[in-house]
């Protein structure tokens, strides 16, 4: 089947299976092409509980389709390969966290959405990029447990002033944790009058450079409302899809170009596997009820405390 037929056939199987897809930022091209929503993890999760879809299609990693089915339980919930993982959230265990919490009894735990699940369930809030920094600074403690993303969470600690106890002390994205400022001075001088945007989970000297510090929709709204026509974009690959698809008429160039900027677990969901995955109901997301409510309601905890 031709690129074009196999959207055709995408778009014809949502609607006869009343489904919905929802795709993260960094996904290819062709996959934000037949995306019913598309933005960053916490929008996406907000777009989940919102839909009236009976089946949601996650195109991202693995996380982000538990995550969707955490807040819709009773709905069908689909990862088109449940090999796409993620380096940050295999970097903490349930135990590790465990042993996190019985050394700081007082200190509350905020785990960023990239986490897996099981783990998840043992969060007093759950936070992504956009909301880290807002969620901590409101939390009434000076001391908190934040993990599994070493370099967010440093960030973090840099922007509320808090003590953050970061667990485990090295994990980090298998592309944001890799950049190093000599990307950033070697975009400068191919594009001198670029304005350069970077993610938090990128290490601080990289951050020290950027001209704006964002998630991938704060990225968007920056280059959107930007008097800049050019801007070099300090994160995954993926994003300048999104970012020509929802800034039109501006120029987007990539950090680097090494292969590095491309994360191989995103990678892994393509137009084919989104079409399979709606065709045969593969692959189903499942979870026991008692962890997904526990996600839900650490959620909805962290929802309260920012006023959504």
């Amino acid at each position: 089947m031709n690129r074009g037929s196999l959207i055709e056939e995408v778009k014809r199987l949502k609607q006869e299976r009343n489904a919905i897809i929802l795709g993260h930022n960094y996904m290819d091209m062709d996959v934000q092409l037949v995306a019913d929503f598309t933005g960053d993890s916490y929008d996406l999760a907000l777009r989940a509980m919102e839909t009236k879809a009976d089946v949601i299609v996650f195109a991202g990693v693995r996380f982000m389709a538990e995550q969707a089915k955490a807040l819709n339980y009773d709905r069908e919930v689909l990862s088109p390969d449940l090999n796409a993982g993620c380096t940050i959230a295999d970097a903490l265990d349930r135990e590790t966290l465990r042993e996190y919490r019985e050394r700081y009894p007082r200190a509350p735990v905020v785990l960023y959405v990239n986490s897996n699940v099981d783990v998840k369930a043992m969060a007093d809030y759950i936070v992504t990029s956009s909301t880290a920094v807002k969620v901590v600074k409101k939390i009434p403690s000076d001391v908190v447990i934040f993990g599994p993303d070493y370099n967010l969470a440093t960030y973090v600690e840099r922007m509320t002033g808090k003590r953050i106890i970061k667990v485990p002390p090295n994990g980090k994205c298998i592309v944001h944790g890799n950049y190093v400022p000599g990307y950033v001075k070697d975009a400068r001088a191919r594009y001198p009058g670029a304005k350069v945007m970077i993610h938090p989970e990128a290490p601080l000297n990289v951050i020290d450079l950027a001209d704006f510090v964002g998630s991938t929709n704060q990225m968007i709204e920056f280059a959107r409302n930007s008097e800049a026509r050019e801007f070099i974009v300090g994160t995954e690959i993926g994003m300048i899809n999104a970012l020509k698809l929802k800034v039109p008429g501006k120029e987007f160039y990539p950090l680097t170009t090494e292969p590095i900027a491309r994360c191989p677990f995103m990678a892994m969901i393509t137009l084919e596997k989104v079409y399979r995955s709606l065709r045969d109901s593969i692959y189903r997301v499942e979870m026991p009820r008692s962890m997904a409510e526990a996600v839900k309601e650490a959620f909805e905890r962290t929802r309260k405390l920012l006023g959504d």
